[in-house]
């Protein structure tokens, strides 16, 4: 590739060997590939030196943080940031490399990202096209929002490209209420931090009106027995969220016995 339009391959790692290979192998082609891994146990940086030189470890800050610094790393012209379990499909691949030989005015591009989930492709709900903004030029954006999610801010103009990006989040079931667990306490740890307050209408209301979006709104019955499940899971995701935001702001644990005695003898 024109060193004048290079690219910087930008991924994150924590204990992927199962997946990390297919990622680098998709971005294989790129001027350079930077991984930055979280002390992984499992055998993913050994992986990820058979693809690139510029590997690093670093404790886990957070995932903008990670992301942020990772991409500060950057040597080339344009940074394309990704997950360890998203890889580029060949159409989006070319259509990357002809963005950037003549990219006119375009800070950043956003790729349709299509997951696999339960065994099929999901086509619908809010998981297709889910569009997400992963190539831009350098210096131009950068990851923010709130963890563990966020998005990358493009100072300039942004277009979509066509072709999917391949995403596989979660290995199994068991895998996405781990998941579910692991985000829903960074939720609420983020929330009572923000000094913001638990409401119960939330409570009630969000995961209900999350499934009839999902499921109704969006066709995820289109998906079969996994698109209901993705909408079922979506909402109890949602409830999860809320009741342990009000776990945080008024559950306190009981005082022992041995408290109450003490107190009493005074």
């Amino acid at each position: 590739m024109d060193q004048k339009y290079s690219i910087s391959a930008c991924i994150i790692t924590l204990n992927e060997e199962s997946r990390i290979r297919d990622c680098l192998e998709s971005v294989k082609w790129a001027n350079e590939i930077i991984v930055v891994d979280s002390f992984s146990t499992d055998k993913t940086v050994d992986i990820c030196r058979e693809y690139s030189n510029r590997v690093y470890q670093r404790e886990w800050p957070g995932n903008i943080d990670q992301k942020n610094y990772t991409i500060s790393l950057a040597k080339n012209d344009w940074i394309l940031s990704l997950d360890a379990d998203e890889r580029l499909s060949p159409g989006l691949i070319e259509e990357i490399q002809d963005a950037i030989r003549n990219p006119r005015n375009v800070a950043g591009f956003f790729f349709p990202r299509h997951s696999f989930y339960l065994g099929r492709w999901i086509y619908h709900g809010d998981w297709y096209p889910d569009y997400q903004l992963r190539l831009f030029k350098k210096g131009c954006g950068q990851w923010q929002g709130t963890n563990p999610h966020g998005r990358v801010i493009v100072d300039g103009k942004t277009k979509h490209m066509k072709h999917d990006i391949y995403h596989y989040n979660y290995k199994n079931f068991s895998h996405q209420l781990r998941t579910m667990d692991n985000y829903s306490n960074i939720f609420a740890d983020v929330t009572v931090e923000r000094g913001k307050g638990f409401s119960l209408f939330q409570l009630i209301f969000r995961p209900f009106y999350k499934f009839i979006k999902v499921y109704f709104i969006k066709m995820g019955f289109l998906d079969g027995l996994p698109g209901f499940i993705l909408a079922v899971s979506n909402a109890f995701y949602i409830f999860v969220k809320y009741v342990k935001l009000w776990e945080k702001k008024h559950h306190t644990m009981p005082e022992s016995t041995t408290q109450k005695n003490h107190k009493n003898c005074r």
